[in-house]
């Protein structure tokens, strides 16, 4: 299933531009910030990058989910869509998931706090609905897929610094196993209506950060799983209830004012890659929809890059690349 999935985005990819991403392409800023350790944390979370209080340097990502709506021309911020908050924290010693990597660790949320489907199988069919091979029964079984979409598309947000964001998926924290959401420390009133810029995310985290040179800064917190009933880890379209388990501070994200909106910045976000897999094993992705996620993750990133230095070290006809302007 996850090489069909792979199938259908490469060639996905290999149309709407081969070196940009498939998901999370539309970047709103890379931004640098600080993850920064809760001093005075109990023992019991003193685990992996949480262990010692100290100030990390990271990378901070601000995207929307879709791909490319054709090549060279992003969708509209106006547009439904999820909105992501990658996290690459560096400067990170220990024993590492994957070897491309030395000093990082990942995170990566989206601002919903579930998944759209539990599993690989629901990811693929999702792929498939549109084109008449699934029977009626299992379309009707992805009405569940299609309502949590919707919801998480129709809200409505003014600027990507001042909203939460969940991990959705589950993952280690030691012995134990948890979610994790960032939550921004003054979030906003959701806006009744959008500006009508197709890149509006990106103008307000730049009248934001730049223009009026304000700080960002956001809680980020853990939910420590509880049992199969309330936390569930493999039914990712149910939500773990703060009331079952009560989300944990134990970093803050800090974002400094700062002018991040050039070309050479731009080309540092399209070279970067953000996986979950990029952790320390204390924070290894668990349940069956992340194994999936590396897989993907990591061939969708290594054919992106692959293209881009292809292009560059052997340049091709332009009937090949097929690279038109957007209009």
């Amino acid at each position: 299933m996850v090489d069909a999935v792979l199938a259908t985005s490469f060639q996905a990819q290999q149309q709407t531009g081969p070196d940009r991403r498939q998901i999370h392409a539309k970047s709103h800023g890379l931004v640098w910030g600080e993850f920064i350790i809760e001093p005075n944390l109990p023992e019991a979370l003193r685990v992996g990058l949480f262990k010692t209080p100290q100030t990390y340097p990271a990378w901070i990502r601000f995207s929307s989910g879709g791909s490319p709506e054709k090549r060279g021309k992003f969708r509209s911020d106006r547009d439904p869509d999820g909105r992501g908050f990658a996290i690459k924290v560096l400067n990170v010693a220990g024993n590492k998931v994957l070897s491309d990597e030395e000093n990082t660790q990942d995170f990566t949320l989206n601002n919903w706090p579930t998944f759209f489907v539990n599993d690989i199988q629901g990811y693929s069919d999702l792929f498939h609905a549109g084109s008449g091979e699934l029977p009626p029964e299992r379309m009707q079984e992805l009405q569940l897929s299609y309502g949590i979409i919707q919801r998480l598309g129709s809200q409505k947000v003014g600027n990507p610094l001042l909203i939460q964001y969940w991990s959705m998926a589950a993952f280690r924290f030691g012995d134990r196993v948890v979610k994790m959401t960032v939550k921004p420390q003054q979030p906003e009133i959701s806006p009744e209506t959008l500006p009508e810029s197709e890149n509006y995310l990106r103008e307000a985290i730049v009248e934001y950060l730049t223009e009026k040179g304000k700080d960002a800064y956001f809680d980020f917190m853990i939910q420590f799983y509880v049992d199969d009933d309330k936390t569930p880890i493999e039914q990712l379209t149910q939500e773990w209830k703060e009331e079952d388990s009560p989300f944990i501070k134990v970093a803050t994200v800090r974002i400094p004012a700062q002018k991040f909106n050039f070309d050479e910045r731009q080309r540092l976000d399209e070279g970067m890659f953000f996986t979950p897999w990029h952790t320390l094993s204390e924070h290894e992705p668990v349940g069956s929809l992340n194994v999936a996620r590396k897989k993907i993750y990591e061939e969708l990133a290594n054919y992106r890059r692959e293209n881009i230095a292809k292009r560059l070290r052997e340049p091709q006809p332009h009937t090949d690349v097929r690279d038109e302007p957007a209009n």
